[in-house]
């Protein structure tokens, strides 16, 4: 079962919204790479609100990731691409469905 996870909203800049989006798609094929990342969502709220979630079996895979090439690569384009910067939650998780 799944313990921990990353919650991470993020805010497009005006005029960098598909910009967000082609990143966080792009983003997928790195995070395919952590063997510790049990499951990975990017999601789309509405024009310029996205958001990530990630869950992990363990506090290990979550600090691989947040250590990790996605986060890296966040952070390095984060002023080109957001009007804020990301709003980081770790929850721990409570009960999952995953296939087996």
């Amino acid at each position: 079962m799944t313990k921990q996870a990353i919650y991470v909203e993020l805010k497009a800049k005006s005029g960098k919204e598909e910009e967000v989006a082609a990143f966080l798609k792009s983003a997928q094929a790195l995070v395919e790479q952590e063997p510790g990342t049990v499951t990975w969502f990017a999601v789309r709220y509405d024009q310029s609100t996205f958001a990530i979630f990630d869950a992990f079996n363990d506090e290990a895979g979550r600090q691989a990731h947040l250590n990790g090439k996605v986060a890296a690569a966040l952070m390095a384009r984060a002023a080109e691409l957001l009007a804020e910067a990301p709003q980081l939650k770790t929850p721990e998780v409570l009960a999952d469905k995953l296939p087996r």
